[in-house]
């Protein structure tokens, strides 16, 4: 562990002599981490690069929100569900998506 009171020169003289270099990236508006579940979408965010024997890595500070992706729902999995409740094929769609395309789970919310 290092101690608090390290001069700011000191300390970069010596990430200079490990090779390592730190950048701040200004003006960064907005960032977005795609998942199969959603996004995580940091509007203000600080981002600072640091390469260190050729690497890059990039570290993100902020309070990120989250938004769920929509899933995407085949034709097929539509008429399944609406041939085996009994239903319209919207009310199959909407069941659908609300059970995040799980077949049997739709089935069962729409048959009730």
């Amino acid at each position: 562990m290092m101690p608090g009171n390290i001069n700011p020169k000191k300390m970069k003289q010596m990430m200079k002599q490990l090779g390592m270099q730190v950048e701040q990236i200004e003006d960064v508006q907005r960032i977005v981490v795609e998942t199969p579940r959603g996004n995580y979408i940091f509007d203000a965010a600080e981002v600072t690069a640091m390469t260190m024997q050729g690497v890059t890595t990039y570290q993100i500070a902020g309070q990120p929100r989250f938004e769920e992706s929509a899933p995407t729902i085949p034709e097929d999995d539509v008429r399944l569900v609406a041939e085996q409740a009994g239903v319209s094929l919207e009310a199959a769609r909407e069941a659908l998506t609300v059970c995040r395309g799980d077949i049997a789970e739709a089935i069962l919310k729409v048959s009730k």
